[in-house]
């Protein structure tokens, strides 16, 4: 869709290409970057599969001398959770799992500590009682090891969440890292590769930072070691203390963890775990999502069966367990906006995220490389401030081509 005899003027510091019909987001975009943002980013639109948007701006150095480019990628965090879940998708898909089987049945050595009736769905639920990082990390290196990790949950009895749906902040990826080692005897990121990245010929789609020359985005911005300083290192411990509260915090945070966090080129992002270390293009992540949104295809490439992506899109309440409500259905989470009521994806700390909308066709990749503890409540809601400007586009568009079809 993107050809050059159809594309947009874009603003004045915003670079790549889009449908002008799409102007709109495209605007929506380069007022945040030049007002807001101010460091460097990228959006990707597709429609039914195509590319109608592929923008990008600003730089992707913290000294903010390098320029943000196509091929720039980004430590993107949880927005790695839906990609890793599509690789299970693929898994399941082909019946190499079942979502109602215990996890067990593929990985023997999960079923210690009582953790035997544990099923695929709740892992990709959220609902393992597996998330306190506290029960699993002994020294703050040991969240670089993925195997180790991976060992360390196999071997671990699940605490009283066991059922409710409590985010799985870091464990999630390893343990559908350790599932998916068990049944294809593959990494989770030679998974990506070979499930999701060459059947889709895409690039930029990596987990844990790339060592083939892939340009990777800094962090820019003091990052989150305030959870470690002086002040805030004793409001994290006692935080911790509160049942619910306390879970979420120590299913992200532990004793010098924010080490792993620190610096422009932080050490977590040369580990492999498939719920935070994913290093994406916008562009590959609106890929990936056209699966969703398209019927489980992308342009002419089909990596889901039809029945299969409708078990994805279908509403958490029509789980075969309604007593046992969950904000996740199987891996992703809910992502309404105007004109895409059944919009659902991922979000990633920091704000970027992955979108579909199965009614509409559409998939959203967006990527920023500001990590600021002070913005980060705001820096969550970009990407749905853009999300309502696309779907307006997309809805406009299809009304013009049904007229020019009626004529």
């Amino acid at each position: 869709m993107l050809t050059p005899t159809a594309t947009l003027t874009l603003p004045e510091g915003i670079r790549g290409a889009a449908d002008p019909r799409f102007a709109a987001p495209v605007r929506a975009f380069a007022r945040l970057f030049t007002h807001y943002v101010r460091t460097g980013g990228a959006l990707s639109v597709h429609l039914r599969g195509e590319p109608v948007v592929r923008v990008w701006t600003g730089t992707a150095d913290a000294a903010g001398d390098i320029p943000w480019e196509a091929d720039t990628t980004a430590l993107t965090f949880s927005t790695t959770k839906g990609i890793t879940s599509l690789v299970v998708h693929r898994l399941a898909d082909r019946g190499l799992l079942d979502y109602d089987a215990p996890v067990a049945e593929y990985w023997p050595e999960f079923a210690a500590g009582g953790k035997h009736s544990i099923t695929v769905r709740d892992v990709l639920a959220h609902r393992a009682g597996l998330s306190d990082l506290r029960r699993v990390v002994r020294a703050p290196g040991d969240v670089l090891d993925h195997l180790l990790m991976e060992q360390r949950l196999a071997a671990a009895t699940p605490d009283w969440t066991r059922g409710l749906p409590v985010y799985h902040a870091v464990t999630f990826g390893w343990l559908l890292g350790g599932l998916c080692r068990a049944v294809t005897g593959q990494s989770m990121a030679e998974l990506y590769r070979t499930e999701l990245a060459d059947p889709l010929g895409i690039t930029g789609l990596h987990l844990g930072r790339p060592s083939d020359g892939t340009p990777v985005a800094d962090l820019v911005g003091p990052s989150l070691n305030a959870t470690g300083s002086r002040l805030g290192k004793p409001i994290t411990l006692a935080a911790v203390r509160v049942p619910l509260v306390g879970k979420a915090i120590s299913s992200m945070h532990f004793t010098g963890g924010e080490e792993a966090m620190r610096g422009p080129i932080p050490e977590l992002s040369y580990s492999e775990n498939g719920a935070a270390t994913g290093v994406f293009t916008a562009d590959a992540i609106a890929s990936v999502y056209a699966t969703l949104a398209n019927d489980g295809s992308c342009g002419d490439t089909r990596l889901l069966s039809s029945r299969t992506t409708r078990a994805l899109i279908r509403s958490t309440n029509t789980s075969p367990d309604p007593n046992r409500l969950t904000f996740w259905h199987l891996g992703y989470h809910p992502f309404p906006t105007v004109g895409a009521p059944r919009g659902l994806g991922h979000m990633g700390l920091g704000g970027s995220g992955g979108w579909a909308d199965p009614d509409s066709g559409l998939s959203v990749g967006f990527v920023h490389n500001r990590l600021d503890l002070a913005r980060l409540p705001i820096d969550m809601t970009l990407m749905s401030l853009l999300l309502p400007t696309v779907t307006r586009a997309a809805s406009t568009a299809g009304r013009a081509e049904s007229a020019t079809r009626a004529a």
